[in-house]
C-alpha cells in the first residue's frame, strides 16, 4: 500500500554556533533533523527547505527598527542580554531561517492539512524586540504573512510550551482574528506575563492526569469558537519532569498523549494544523531530540492511520 507522509520543514542554518557551555541547547536542532532522517519520517524522503524570512515579512509582526538592528547585527547590548544570544550575523540568519520555516510550514499545512517545522515557537519575542532566546516571533510572522497574502484570515494559536507565550500575546493584542491560548507553568518565566486571549497557569508538579484533563476540557471549546483558517501548535517539550526549565512534571508518555490528542482533535475538526518545535532544555542532546521528535512521530502516525482508514485527513477544510 502507498504510504502518505507529512511535510517536515528544516534548514541547516537552524543550528548556529554558540559559546561553550551556553544555556541554550542549540545542537538540538541538528539532532532533531538527524533523528527524523534516521526514522524516515520526511515527506518524499527529504525535508522541505525554507527561504530565510525577508525584512518585509518580519516587519509585519515586529518594530521595523528592531528588525533592522537584527539584520545589521547592531542590536543594543541591553536587548541582546534580554534575548540571551550574541547577536551576530549567523544568529540573525538562524532566526530568519526558522521564521521562514514556520511561514512555509503554515502554507504546507493549508495544502496538506498538516505540516511541522523542526524549529520555531519563539514565543517570547514581542513586537518591540526579542527576549528569552527568541529573536523573532516566527508564529506571529507566519500568521501576519499569510493574512497579508490573503491565504488566511482567522488563526488559533495553541501554545503548550511550559512558559507563557507573552510575545505572541503582545503582538496579537486586540486582534479579533487571532486567538491566543497558552497553557503553562504559572510560576515560571516570564515573571510579568502579557495576557493571552486565554491563559491557563498551572501549579508546579501538575502531572499527566490533571494536565491532559484540563487540555481535553478546553481544546474542543476553542475549536468550536470559530471556523479557523489555520491552527498553530507550539509543542514545547519543557513541561517534561526532567527538563532543566520545566516545572509541570509530565512524563514522556504524557507528552506523547498530548501531541496525539492535539493533532487528532484539530484535524478531526477539519482545520489545517502547523506544528512548531517550542522549548526543551537538557544537557543530554540525544534525549532532548528524541523528546522533540514526539511531535513529528505523532503527526506522521496520524497521517498514516487516516490514509490507511481511507480518510481524507491531509485534505484541508475548504
Amino acid at each position: 500500500m502507498r504510504k502518505m507522509k507529512m511535510p517536515i520543514v528544516h534548514h541547516p542554518a537552524y543550528c548556529a554556533e554558540l559559546p561553550a557551555n551556553h544555556r541554550f541547547p542549540m545542537d538540538k536542532f541538528r539532532a532533531v533533523a538527524d533523528l527524523i532522517r534516521e526514522e524516515g519520517l520526511m515527506h518524499e524522503d527529504d525535508f522541505v527547505r525554507p527561504r530565510p524570512a525577508p525584512f518585509e515579512w518580519i516587519a509585519l509582526a515586529h518594530d521595523p527598527s528592531y528588525v533592522d538592528q537584527v539584520f545589521n547585527a547592531q542590536v543594543p547590548e541591553k536587548i541582546a542580554r534580554e534575548i540571551g544570544f550574541p547577536m551576530r550575523d549567523d544568529i540573525a540568519m538562524r532566526a530568519r531561517c526558522a521564521t521562514g520555516g514556520t511561514v512555509l510550514t503554515g502554507y504546507l499545512a493549508l495544502e496538506h492539512g498538516l505540516a511541522c517545522n523542526t524549529a520555531g515557537g519563539s514565543h517570547h519575542a514581542r513586537r518591540a524586540h526579542g527576549a528569552g532566546f527568541c529573536v523573532f516571533n516566527d508564529v506571529a510572522v507566519a500568521i501576519r504573512v499569510m493574512q497579508a497574502d490573503g491565504a488566511i484570515r482567522k488563526a488559533l494559536v495553541i501554545d503548550l510550551d511550559v512558559h507563557q507565550g507573552d510575545g505572541t500575546a503582545d503582538i496579537f493584542q486586540g486582534d479579533a482574528d487571532v486567538f491566543t491560548f497558552s497553557m503553562h507553568s504559572q510560576k515560571n518565566y516570564p515573571v510579568r506575563k502579557v495576557p493571552s486571549d486565554l491563559d491557563i497557569g498551572l501549579p508546579d508538579d501538575t502531572g499527566d492526569k490533571f494536565y491532559l484533563g484540563t487540555l481535553k476540557e478546553v481544546l474542543p471549546k476553542l475549536l468550536a469558537r470559530d471556523v479557523w483558517d489555520l491552527v498553530v501548535f507550539n509543542a514545547g517539550v519543557d513541561p517534561y519532569m526532567e527538563d532543566r526549565l520545566g516545572r509541570l512534571s509530565l512524563s514522556r508518555e504524557g507528552l506523547r498523549m498530548r501531541d496525539h490528542y492535539v493533532i487528532e482533535t484539530v484535524r478531526r475538526a477539519g482545520f489545517p494544523l502547523a506544528g512548531v518545535l517550542g522549548g526543551g532544555y537538557s544537557d543530554d542532546i540525544d534525549e532532548l531530540a528524541d523528546r522533540h521528535v514526539t511531535l513529528h512521530r505523532a503527526a506522521v502516525a496520524h497521517v498514516q492511520s487516516s490514509f490507511a482508514a481511507g480518510g481524507e485527513t491531509i485534505a484541508p477544510r475548504q
